[in-house]
């Protein structure tokens, strides 16, 4: 699962991390993302005018939602990786929607309501590649929203020791493949699939956690622009 993460990243650190162009000016980076709300994401689409595909950071709602679905109370911000390619909400998304949604890291949490332990999740380097796929509806003012949900899959290595979801991560020098705008048909998305357990494997033996303060616990109570969020507490603070 992923449900709170990070991006400590401006935009144009995205762009050229990516090699696109930015199309979320307004992005400011955030030590605390909660489901609902606006987040980067890095696709390729094609321009209305040429139909050249053009890559770019463009904002997307953490809370896939396409023009079919009817509101929902439950917000679809994970998609199983087990299903992705063949659940009738996230397929069609899957097969030409597919993109990155850069992250520093993310928290999980273990013990029992009301005292839970706050963990950061992340990488040796400082930008994570998170496989995501994506969708557009059209709002009653005609606007076009763009909304997003983060596949997960089985946790391994320390995300697991924590949680038994975990982002499928991939390596820098593969997001080509997954952005390839090309639709997929049946067979060609369940050989997706195959190959995003096969990288993300490689990306998921470095991801390393250590405790953070519980004031993260509370997303509607903390400073999303503070970056202490991920700092590591000392053990004898985490046992007090």
């Amino acid at each position: 699962m992923c449900g709170r993460f990070v991006v400590s990243q401006k935009v144009t650190d995205l762009t050229d991390v990516f090699d696109a162009e930015d199309d979320f000016p307004d992005w400011q980076p955030s030590f605390s993302i909660a489901p609902t709300e606006v987040v980067p994401i890095v696709r390729e689409r094609a321009d209305r005018e040429t139909g050249e595909f053009t890559r770019r950071v463009e904002p997307a709602v953490w809370n896939f939602r396409p023009s079919f679905m009817k509101e929902s109370k439950r917000p679809q911000f994970n998609s199983r990786i087990e299903t992705v390619a063949t659940n009738g909400l996230w397929k069609g998304a899957f097969a030409q929607g597919r993109c990155i949604v850069p992250m520093r890291g993310y928290y999980e949490w273990t013990g029992e309501p009301g005292s839970k332990r706050a963990h950061y999740l992340h990488g040796p380097a400082e930008l994570l590649a998170a496989a995501g796929i994506s969708t557009a509806r059209k709002l009653d003012d005609g606007s076009w929203q763009v909304s997003t949900s983060i596949i997960t899959r089985e946790a391994k290595d320390a995300s697991g020791e924590i949680h038994d979801r975990m982002p499928v991560y991939l390596p820098l020098d593969e997001v080509d493949h997954y952005l390839d705008p090309v639709k997929l048909d049946a067979g060609a998305m369940q050989a997706m699939v195959g190959w995003l357990l096969d990288v993300s494997d490689r990306v998921a033996a470095t991801i390393t956690e250590y405790e953070v303060d519980p004031r993260v616990n509370n997303s509607r109570r903390v400073d999303p622009g503070d970056p202490t969020l991920i700092e590591p507490i000392d053990a004898a603070d985490s046992s007090s």
